[in-house]
């Protein structure tokens, strides 16, 4: 992390790619495409290895003039070479919402039954890299929306005051998007511990529990009491003899990253409400 990052400053980590493309996933797609997709080229002539005429691509480079790149198909190059060449300059010159309508054409195309192998494969890589997007039914489809996503963001940018739930919230969010070893866990620990951080800063006791913070927020700062119920209930699944800390280790492989994406989203919602509600 460079210095602002670490100062707490700007968020260390994204939570989801919604609005943009890295590098990195840019790169792991189009491998994906390169490997499961390009590589199935068959020439009609073996000793003309790089004609595209009469190829088992011929009809499929039609389709991608005339229906993707909206231009007349009498430009098409003689050689597949040049297609290839084509192909590749314009992926990495693509904006990232063009860039994910040329994966959904490569899979709806289903040349030669390639579509579901194609969207098995980019699914991979997409949830990998931390795409907000996943093939459903063929079609691109978004898994978080970008209002959870800003609530994690908010949470991480907060004020020094509530530096201790801060550093929970990004913690867990580090764990739940490292792309060599995510730490589920871990990571709803982390979440947890940035709401019980943030209770014992509103009560100002560093033995409070949440529900005496929320009790706090019902009297002063009118909270609602099934919002106030929902909170509790969510706290004494993690807390009680059958909640996640007291069986994670004898139910760890039953943690997803689902469940992990979840609590950071909830934690965060509550940190940001509450704080909210205080400085009101």
């Amino acid at each position: 992390m460079d210095f602002s990052q670490r100062m707490g400053l700007v968020p260390a980590l994204k939570v989801a790619q919604v609005n943009s493309i890295d590098s990195t996933l840019q790169i792991a797609l189009w491998n994906v495409i390169t490997q499961c997709f390009l590589a199935r080229f068959v020439p009609a002539d073996k000793f003309n290895s790089d004609w595209l005429d009469r190829s088992n691509f011929q009809s499929f480079a039609s389709n991608l003039y005339s229906d993707f790149y909206k231009v007349p198909v009498d430009t098409l190059p003689l050689r597949w070479s040049d297609l290839k060449k084509t192909i590749r300059d314009s992926y990495f010159e693509m904006e990232w919402h063009r860039l994910y309508t040329f994966l959904e054409f490569l899979v709806t195309t289903n040349l030669r039954g390639t579509g579901q192998m194609l969207a098995e494969e980019f699914n991979e890589v997409l949830e990998k890299e931390n795409s907000a997007f996943r093939f459903v039914s063929g079609l691109l489809a978004p898994i978080i929306s970008s209002e959870e996503i800003e609530e994690v963001e908010k949470a991480i940018s907060a004020s020094d005051q509530y530096a201790g739930a801060r550093i929970h919230i990004q913690t867990s969010l580090g764990l739940l998007v490292n792309r060599e070893n995510p730490d589920y866990r871990n990571s709803i620990k982390e979440s947890i511990s940035a709401v019980e951080s943030l209770a014992k800063k509103l009560v100002g006791d560093e033995k409070a529990t949440l529900g005496q913070a929320l009790k706090e927020l019902e009297k002063k700062h009118y909270l609602h009491s099934s919002l106030k119920t929902a909170f509790s209930a969510l706290y004494g699944y993690t807390s009680d003899t059958n909640g996640i800390r007291h069986s994670l280790m004898d139910n760890e492989s039953q943690l997803t990253k689902a469940d992990a994406r979840f609590m950071l989203i909830c934690c965060s919602a509550f940190i940001n409400f509450a704080i909210d509600s205080v400085e009101d």
